[in-house]
Parts: C-alpha cells; sequence; structure tokens
C-alpha cells in the first residue's frame, strides 16, 4: 500500500442513509448499480477551521448532478448542508476534506435502473496538500499533454459531477505519474486546451491579465468560480474564451484551481517552464483569506 492507509479501514463516523455509524460498518453490495454503470455522483469539500468552504453551492451541486443522471436524492440542500455540519463535528474536523456521495442501489443489474434506491453518504477527512510536485515546492506541478481528450458534451453529462466522467482523467493521470509529472493538461473533443485531470486551468498573460477555457466539455468548477469573481473584486481582468495548445508559449504564468487543489501554481507543461509569478501569489494569498473568513 505504499504506507497509504486504506479508506474501508479507518477510524470514525460516516453518515449513511439518514444515520451516522462507525466508519467500517458503512459498507454496500457488490452488485449495485453505480459500481457497474457508474450511476454514482459525489462531491469534494473542504473545511476550513471547522467550516466548510462554499457548503451550500455543493449541497446544491450534488443535487443538480443527481438530476442530470435522473436520480432524485431524497435530501434538500438545507438537509445536506446540515448533515454535513453533523458530519464534521462528529469527527471533530477541523480542516480536512468532506466527501458526499449518491448512488443506485441493488434492486436492478441492468442498464435500465428506474426502481433502484438512491443511496447517500457523507464522510470526512483529514487531508494534507493535494499536490506535492516532484520537482519540489516552489517550482509548481509540471503537466503532461494527455492524449485523452474531454468529451463532446452531447455525448457524456459533462456538468454533472459523475463518478463515470472521472474515468479518463484517472488514465491520463496514472501515465503523467509513470513518467515522472504531476498531472495532466487536457484538450477537449476539438483540440481545445481544456483542464487537468481533475481542475480547472488558468493562465496569465504578459499584461497580467487571465484567461481561462470555456466550460463547454468540463464541469465549471465551485473554486474557479470563486476564483473569476475574486479577480473582479481585484480589477483582474478575466477572459473566458478558446484557448489553443500553440497559445500556452505566450502565457507567462498558469495555475490550475479545485476544491483539493485550491490555488496551485504550474511550472511547467511539456518541455514549457512556468514561474510562480506575482499574479499567482495574490491571488493563492487572496484565496487563503477568503476560505478563513468567518460565515
Amino acid at each position: 500500500m505504499n504506507g497509504l492507509i486504506p479508506f474501508d479501514d479507518r477510524d470514525g463516523t460516516i453518515w449513511f442513509n439518514g444515520k451516522m455509524m462507525p466508519w467500517r460498518e458503512a459498507k454496500t453490495h457488490i452488485l449495485c448499480h453505480g459500481l457497474h454503470y457508474a450511476s454514482s455522483v459525489f462531491e469534494g469539500e473542504r473545511v476550513y477551521d471547522g467550516r466548510v468552504f462554499k457548503l451550500r453551492e455543493h449541497s446544491e451541486r450534488l443535487i443538480k448532478s443527481a438530476e442530470i443522471l435522473d436520480m432524485k436524492l431524497p435530501y434538500t440542500a438545507e438537509e445536506l448542508d446540515e448533515v454535513t455540519k453533523d458530519v464534521v463535528k462528529a469527527n471533530d474536523l477541523s480542516y480536512g476534506y468532506v466527501r458526499p456521495v449518491a448512488w443506485r442501489g441493488s434492486e436492478q443489474m441492468a442498464i435500465s435502473a428506474q426502481h433502484t434506491t438512491i443511496h447517500v453518504a457523507i464522510a470526512c477527512w483529514e487531508v494534507p496538500k493535494y499536490f506535492f510536485p516532484k520537482g519540489g515546492a516552489d517550482k509548481g506541478i509540471a503537466l503532461q499533454t494527455s492524449a485523452w481528450r474531454r468529451p463532446d458534451p452531447t455525448t457524456v453529462p459533462v456538468q454533472s459531477k459523475a463518478a463515470g466522467v472521472y474515468m479518463i482523467g484517472t488514465i491520463a493521470k496514472h501515465k503523467a505519474d509513470r513518467d515522472g509529472y504531476d498531472d495532466v493538461l487536457m484538450h477537449d473533443y476539438k483540440g481545445r486546451v481544456a483542464e487537468s485531470s481533475g481542475s480547472n486551468i488558468f493562465f496569465v498573460t504578459k499584461d497580467g491579465s487571465l484567461k481561462t477555457p470555456e466550460p463547454e466539455c468540463f464541469l465549471n468548477g465551485i473554486t474557479r468560480q470563486t476564483v473569476i469573481q475574486m479577480c473582479k473584486e481585484m480589477d483582474i481582468p478575466v477572459e473566458v474564451g478558446t484557448i489553443m495548445p500553440e497559445d500556452i508559449k505566450d502565457f507567462v504564468e498558469v495555475f490550475v484551481t479545485g476544491t483539493a487543489a485550491e490555488i496551485t501554481a504550474v511550472g511547467k507543461i511539456d518541455d514549457k517552464e512556468f514561474p510562480i509569478g506575482p499574479v499567482t501569489r495574490r491571488i493563492q494569498d487572496a484565496y487563503r483569506d477568503l476560505v478563513h473568513q468567518p460565515s
């Protein structure tokens, strides 16, 4: 296990279908629809100072993700908020990660699954930084351009945080790991720059403004939206639009955003190196201040 603690054998408490239970007892059957047909949606949330950042937005997105997969969650956003707070408190978590997940049960084992039970669980645990750059913390992460592409949005429910959407990210990142990179840069089905394996990406231009891809075929992340709003308040121009691979050479800084990744500087894309510059550091500082503000 390379020193890793398996997620099915930990101390703690998980909320599962309406009740708290010991971590090791929160189980589902091997013949559940969510495992076999990817009818599962999830969220990733960060806890700072005992509070979940942007909790309501995450609860609402979980419900919306399920709706896109034709799943109706048996809980409202308000109920999910309160349960999440209870889980964080029960696990005495000050800084960490929360994972709500919903999936179809075992009543039907076929493509059609209208009569399956919708299960919901929420777990949380301590988590360190998402990225530990192989080249050193002062270098930023290194991205390898992947051969896998983000799909046409008419073929995959890209605006749902659905388990199956992340499959190509896993495959792509495994190759990057083997090749000595920290993560990947993915293009979309038209060959445009899209995002990393699971984080949105921003580029800094020579005049200090930002450019980020239009989220047509990938999730419009909550952290992405937060950064765009922050930049408006900081008078940092942000352009959302098409970025082609050949445009990358003209940018001077790069960073990725996500609940787990937070604001992570990119130091290299393939053979092109980037400094961790002043615009990235300013946004990192502003984000750090924001997540620690009392709610």
